[in-house]
């Protein structure tokens, strides 16, 4: 009788992990992780808001709203408001509307120096999935960069 005892050959099987971890460590920094914030500042103002700010609020029963324009979709209809936003960038872009400070920084592109700032502002009763879906539709028109407005805070 042969008493041979059955192994198994892992050398393929590390061979397939060495490839993976290579094919990971190349990927991982193409992978895109930047992500824009801006850390609020002191108010410099007398109480006078900008006047290109652009808030875009989601109200109780799911619509949308820009600034004081009503009727601009739904959470899950956004398209209205993709296009308005869309326009506004345009026209902002055709009659070079630059944010605060950026017509004097020669780092920027023409594009990023164009006021894109978008605040979206929710009540506290909708779910994070809403705000989430209208943040991807704010960022779908081009706004960069987009920013929570949070009242009443205690």
């Amino acid at each position: 009788m042969n008493n041979t005892k059955p192994n198994i050959n892992v050398t393929p099987l590390i061979d397939v992990l060495l490839v993976l971890l290579i094919i990971f460590m190349v990927i991982a920094p193409i992978k895109p992780t930047d992500f824009k914030a801006k850390i609020p500042q002191e108010s410099k103002q007398d109480g006078e808001p900008n006047i290109h700010t652009l808030i875009v609020a989601l109200n109780s029963d799911y619509s949308l709203r820009l600034n004081t324009e009503n009727d601009l979709g739904i959470v899950e209809e956004p398209e209205k408001l993709i296009l308005r936003l869309s326009q506004i960038f345009k026209e902002r872009t055709e009659n070079r509307v630059y944010s605060e400070n950026a017509e004097l920084n020669n780092d920027l592109t023409e594009d990023e120096k164009i006021e894109k700032t978008v605040f979206i502002k929710a009540p506290r009763t909708i779910g994070y999935g809403s705000v989430a879906k209208v943040i991807d539709a704010v960022k779908l028109s081009g706004a960069n960069p987009i920013s929570l407005q949070i009242d009443d805070l205690e």
